[in-house]
Order: structure tokens, then sequence, then C-alpha cells
């Protein structure tokens, strides 16, 4: 009969985030009738104080009583409320936690797959093979940059007789040219000749009449007239 006519969809079963949040909210309600009860109870707590000994402070009393009656009511509930949304959490991080760690599991499982994957691509005789060939290429290349440099036309025969005579007659060589190089005696400073000696210039003598005396201030002194006989 469901089939043809069909039936009542049924609602799916609330989350644990559902859960968790409507017994919030019935908390916080039941917290904002407690504030109000205290209000209330600060208010009869004022009246007590001011009323004299009797029937009116009694039946403030009595109200009193009544106001705290619900409050502790309403913390029981509170804390009922409380407990459950502990719970829920807790419950909560265990899926979580569930849910981590199947991530993981899949996550591994993937990379291992793909390892083992890569791992038949890879293998340990293949990679032997090509460091073996790279090492014969080096030695290869090696042998052509050596024959690639060789010298032509070097004579291998020569003793050491032969090389300290070289040697000898290179440094003379060298002290011949060095003595073309010098700069002849003629030039050189030590040799210059003495044109002063050679001239032989009588030097003149200071005239002794023609020197004039100086009076005590250090200036020219007159010259005395000549006194005639």
């Amino acid at each position: 009969m469901k089939r043809i006519f069909g039936g009542k969809k049924e609602d799916p079963p609330p989350t644990v985030q559902d859960a968790t949040e409507t017994i919030n909210k019935r908390g916080e309600n039941v917290d904002e009738k407690i504030r109000k009860l205290d209000a209330e109870l600060t208010r009869y707590k004022e009246q007590i104080k001011k009323t004299r000994p009797g029937p009116a402070q009694e039946a403030v009393k009595a109200r009193a009583m009544r106001v705290l009656k619900q409050k502790r009511m309403y913390e029981g509930q509170r804390d009922m409320l409380y407990n459950q949304t502990f719970n829920l959490d807790q419950v909560a991080f265990a899926a979580e936690g569930i849910k981590d760690a199947q991530q993981t599991m899949a996550a591994m499982k993937s990379a291992n797959k793909e390892l083992k994957g890569m791992m038949k691509t890879v293998k340990i005789q293949d990679i032997d093979s090509m460091q073996d060939e790279m090492m014969d290429l080096m030695d290869v290349s090696t042998e052509i940059q050596e024959s690639l440099g060789r010298s032509y036309n070097v004579p291998d025969d020569i003793d050491e007789e032969e090389l300290m005579g070289e040697l000898d007659a290179l440094e003379a060589d060298m002290g011949t040219e060095i003595e073309s190089d010098a700069m002849p005696s003629y030039l050189q400073p030590d040799n210059e000749p003495n044109l002063d000696a050679e001239i032989n210039l009588p030097g003149v003598q200071p005239n002794q009449q023609n020197a004039q005396a100086e009076d005590e201030l250090g200036l020219p002194a007159a010259p005395k007239a000549s006194i005639r006989s």
C-alpha cells in the first residue's frame, strides 16, 4: 500500500551538531530565567530588611521561599543540560577522531599503492648497471681529453747533462744582453768631466779698498775728505 499511495517520509535522525545546538538554546533560556529569579530574590531581600517582624515580613519570606524553589529547579535542569552537552561534545570529538583516522588510512593506502607502482619501474639492478655505464663513459671521456691534450714534436729523451748545458748557455746569453743594454761609461754620472777644473778660472777677490766701512748703526760711513798738504 505504501508503494502505491505513498507513505509519510521519515525525517533523518538529528546529527550530533543539531542536538548540541538545541540543548544549548534550552540552556540559554534556563539561564535567563535563573537571572530573573535572582533579581526577584534580591528585591525580596531588601523588603525583608525594611519590613518589621510580623505578618508582612512573613509573607515576603514566603514569596522569597517560593522563588528560591523555582531557582533550584531551574538550576537542576541547567546542570542536566550541561551534562548532556558535555556528552554530545565527547561523541563529536570521537566521531571527528574516527573521521581523521579514516582519512589518514585512505591517504596511506593511496600512497602505498603509488609507491608500489613506482617501485615496479625502478630496479636496483638497473641503477647499478647505469652507474657502471656512467663510470665507463667517464673513463672514456678522460682518455679522450688526455689524447687531445698531447704535445707534438717534443723530444722525450733529454738527459740531465743536456739540461744543465742548456741552462748555462741561457744564463750566458742573458748576461751578454744585460751588458749590451747598460749605459756607456762616458755617460755615467761618476765619469762626468769637471769643467770648472779644466777652465781653471781665477777666483774674483774682493777689493779691500772699495769696501765701504760701516758706522756703529750698521749704515755706510761717509768717506773721509782727503787732506791736501
